[in-house]
């Protein structure tokens, strides 16, 4: 769970190009991070080049490996503030995911315009809340409750490192619970309206939540702004 967050990770991404192709197939797949302990470690510092440059990367690595345009995106570590906002706006993607929210929004540009929407994420992730407000036994249902409640639609983020390595049975076992009470999911770009242009707008501001260290994006609406 260290590797690449507390210190650089491996270029993993032509090590893996057969199951990333192949699962691009049947996913929607967009750009994470060219190098993410780079980007949760520094790039609150970079400048508009630094920024652009390592989204670049990242992009033409993928698209290499799928065969096709990436069309979205997420930062790591949720790493993002207005300046990225601009920075992606250089590479027309469909959506973005990089901030924490409530709900889908069109970040204002400095120029006054909107920007490409951003999908925030609503709910906690595992490692925000087990040990501290949930047993790893009782997450399922903790989470579950958590999308029950939702005034809007939930989205939630999974690690392959939790969901996918240490506990995937628990995570087969929350699929399984979450279809049982009636529960749907879908790529995010499904959440996107037909007429982009009836979303609110607003702006990723820094701050903090509980459990997640440091700073990161968080959804702003723009009359708190002013």
């Amino acid at each position: 769970m260290l590797a690449g967050t507390a210190w650089p990770g491996k270029e993993i991404g032509q090590a893996n190009a057969a199951i990333i192709a192949q699962t691009a197939l049947i996913h929607e797949t967009g750009l994470h991070a060219w190098d993410h302990h780079a980007w949760q470690a520094r790039s609150g510092n970079w400048n508009d080049k630094q920024l652009i440059d390592d989204i670049s990367r990242g992009i033409t690595a993928l698209e290499a490996i799928i065969g096709k345009p990436v069309t979205c995106s997420a930062v790591a570590g949720w790493r993002a503030d207005n300046r990225v906002v601009e920075a992606k706006e250089t590479f027309h993607l469909r959506y973005n995911s990089d901030c924490r929210g409530t709900s889908l929004f069109r970040p204002v540009l400095a120029s006054g315009k909107t920007g490409t929407p951003q999908i925030p994420v609503t709910l906690p992730t595992w490692d925000e809340v087990v040990g501290q407000e949930v047993q790893a036994v009782d997450f399922n249902a903790y989470i579950l409750s958590h999308i029950q409640m939702s005034r809007g639609t939930p989205v939630y983020t999974i690690h392959a490192e939790v969901e996918g390595i240490a506990f995937h049975q628990n995570f087969d076992e929350l699929l399984t619970r979450a279809a049982d009470m009636g529960m749907t999911f879908c790529p995010l770009g499904e959440l996107l309206p037909d007429d982009i242009s009836t979303l609110p707008t607003g702006q990723i501001v820094r701050g903090k939540i509980p459990g997640r260290e440091g700073w990161l994006g968080c959804q702003q609406p723009v009359s708190a702004t002013q």
